[in-house]
């Protein structure tokens, strides 16, 4: 009561009875504090939508807001009922003090305040004490300061950027998020209401703690606004019925991984504009924790790239199946790790291969055992095909014919069209590339593999991939359009996976050597999509194939993407479509100059070999034949164990001790080693 008394004559006096010009000048040598605070780095998406914020500092979520994009009833409910002279006052307002004081003195108590919405800014900007009345001076003087440096719409900035909501909640956007979800410029009356009434007292009128204060708050918010003809009696009536919100609200974690990597790359930026989709975003990280559930409990994780090859913006990148999964060592962006790409350079290959004219896709190459000098390759099923055209050879994708291609054109070739796709492939050890590259022998990210693709759905053009928007690159070529175009003719020719939509879709899986990763990258006539899925510390996912685990969520995400697929191109006018017969006669059959058949070559055993000590602890011998004809025929000590097998690769259920292995092939050619097992 004294207190108000006092701060009305306080005010009355420098008012009147000291000069004018006094008063000015105890006004203008006014200290003011830092009128700009941090606020939360925000990641937005291509339409400005909210992916992800940061907490500022001391942990508060404060986003930065513009009065203009805050509803505009809120802010016709705020002055109504905080401060209904705002903008006729220069700071303080002389009438709501004497009247304040007046009520005090009669009825003994503070029944109303005084305090403008320019004195509840100075408090909030300074964070000092108003219990007092030199604090409650201090507020008037850099009220009235602040009435002189800044216009009003900016002091309502600073309010609506400060004003505290509960727990570690400032700013009415943030409030706006955290208690309904949405942008200040979406409020309905009763939610703009309760965030009117919660500033005043946000730890007692917050909704999910004490809903019957902040029903009553709101109430009288809403009472003071229909009195005012800020809103009318009906609205009014059925604001005072609208459920309080029972919980707050996560802030947004989208794209949590690339929203890290913008804020390292520029850590100095407040806000990261991207050319992410917010919606297919999510629509995306829900497809991938569903992926990672499918296959249990262990700590299996994913990638998940999507991009337009048109302009090179992606639009969704997922690098994980849960951010804050520690099982799934979910922290680790997948999209940048290097793995083992598997076959899925094999398409690069074979277009590097039509461009040198060492092949067309009708051209028939042999599938079967060969030898690079030290260097065997097998197909991944342990059998060959004989002779086949290009075309079924990446189809199947068979090891031995791409080995072939990639030993006429040199591993450092296939480097080279790498590094004009964009990518950054890394060898192991200090080696030069050799022809397991082809394989699969090198570290590649899902995104640099996205953007090889998305330049060979590009006609051969490379397409700088990019997360930022505006940011513009132009790439030169990887391939001749003719190329591009008739590997992606041939990728479209395969079957989608079983109980996938029967889509026209250019796509290829992989699947590295020890079941370590597998991956479906594939394209349409825009958009290209790469899924990558195996344990982030590399360990092996036993049985895992790319065609099994990655293709079913390569179709369903595009089917996220998009209801109906854009359709491929058509031939490029110089591309060469001729049967096998048709084909000049050098194309007609490729024979490659390193290679040594080893079709006539008897069977070996590879592993164990002979004289060998193996320690299988209990487990299955693991057994590898190289050389001979399929099928094969296994013994132990003289019995049958496996007959008339296709594989060259068994696992054979032997105790320990000593024994004899056999293996004799369909020509009855016979090999045999003297091993110890433990």
């Amino acid at each position: 009561m004294r207190r108000h008394l006092f701060l009305a004559l306080a005010v009355a006096l420098f008012a009147l009875g000291f000069a004018r010009d006094r008063f000015d000048a105890w006004v203008a040598e006014t200290v003011l504090p830092p009128l700009a605070v941090e606020t939360s780095v925000e990641v937005l998406d291509r339409k400005g939508a909210l992916l992800r914020a940061y907490t500022v500092a001391d942990g508060r979520w404060r986003l930065a807001v513009d009065p203009g994009a805050v509803d505009p009833v809120f802010r016709r409910m705020l002055v109504a009922y905080e401060d209904k002279r705002f903008y006729r006052h220069a700071g303080v307002d002389l009438l709501a003090m004497v009247r304040a004081a007046g009520q005090a003195i009669g009825q003994g108590r503070i029944v109303s305040g005084a305090s403008t919405l320019s004195m509840q800014t100075a408090r909030l900007l300074e964070d000092g004490p108003t219990g007092t009345g030199a604090g409650k001076l201090r507020q008037i003087r850099v009220a009235l300061a602040l009435e002189r440096r800044l216009d009003k719409g900016e002091i309502l900035a600073l309010y609506l950027d400060r004003a505290p909501y509960g727990g570690n909640i400032e700013g009415v956007r943030a409030a706006a998020r955290a208690w309904f979800g949405k942008p200040p410029a979406r409020l309905t009356p009763a939610e703009a209401a309760l965030l009117v009434a919660l500033p005043q007292s946000p730890e007692m009128r917050r909704p999910d703690r004490h809903p019957e204060a902040a029903r009553e708050a709101r109430a009288r918010v809403l009472a003071r606004a229909e009195a005012a003809g800020v809103i009318a009696a009906e609205a009014a009536r059925a604001a005072l019925g609208e459920a309080l919100p029972e919980a707050r609200r996560d802030m947004p974690i989208m794209a949590a991984h690339l929203s890290d990597r913008l804020r390292q790359e520029s850590p100095g930026a407040g806000l990261h504009l991207t050319t992410l989709d917010a919606s297919l975003q999510a629509r995306l990280e829900t497809l991938a924790a569903q992926a990672v559930r499918d296959h249990g409990e262990g700590a299996l994780s994913i990638a998940l790239l999507v991009a337009d090859h048109a302009s090179g913006e992606v639009l969704a990148s997922v690098g994980s199946g849960g951010y804050d999964v520690d099982a799934r060592s979910g922290f680790v962006d997948m999209t940048m790790a290097l793995r083992s790409p598997g076959s899925t350079l094999k398409p690069l290959v074979y277009a590097l291969a039509f461009d040198e004219g060492l092949a067309h896709p009708q051209t028939m190459i042999d599938d079967r055992p060969m030898r690079f000098g030290g260097y065997a390759p097998e197909n991944f099923d342990g059998t060959y095909r004989g002779p086949v055209t290009v075309a079924e050879a990446l189809r199947f994708s068979l090891n031995i014919p791409v080995v072939a291609l990639t030993a006429e054109l040199g591993p450092a070739r296939l480097m080279a069209g790498l590094a004009r796709a964009g990518a950054a492939p890394v060898l192991p050890g200090t080696a030069p590339p050799g022809l397991a590259v082809a394989l699969g022998g090198v570290g590649i990210s899902p995104r640099d593999l996205t953007a090889l693709y998305a330049g060979l759905a590009r006609g051969g053009e490379a397409v700088v991939l990019r997360e930022r928007a505006g940011e513009v690159e132009t790439g030169g070529r990887i391939v001749s359009p003719e190329a591009a175009w008739q590997v992606g003719h041939i990728l479209a020719g395969m079957p989608p996976p079983p109980n996938a939509a029967r889509q026209r879709l250019a796509y290829k899986t992989g699947t590295s050597y020890g079941h370590r990763d597998t991956w479906a990258v594939g394209f349409d006539g825009r958009h290209v999509v790469t899924v990558w899925m195996g344990r982030p510390d590399g360990t092996p996912v036993p049985g895992a194939f790319g065609g099994d685990v990655a293709a079913p969520v390569l179709f369903e995400a595009f089917a996220r993407v998009k209801s109906v697929l854009d359709p491929l191109p058509p031939p490029p006018p110089g591309t060469l479509l001729l049967s096998t017969t048709g084909l000049p006669l050098p194309l007609r059959e490729f024979r490659p100059r390193g290679a040594v058949f080893a079709a006539a070559d008897k069977p070996e055993l590879a592993f164990p070999p002979d004289g060998a000590l193996v320690e299988t602890g209990g487990a299955p011998l693991a057994l590898r034949i190289e050389g001979g004809q399929p099928p094969f025929t296994l013994l132990a000590n003289g019995a049958p164990i496996l007959v008339a097998t296709p594989a060259r690769t068994a696992s054979l259920p032997l105790g320990p001790g000593h024994v004899t292995l056999s293996v004799i092939d369909a020509k009855g050619r016979a090999a045999r080693a003297e091993v110890e097992l433990r």
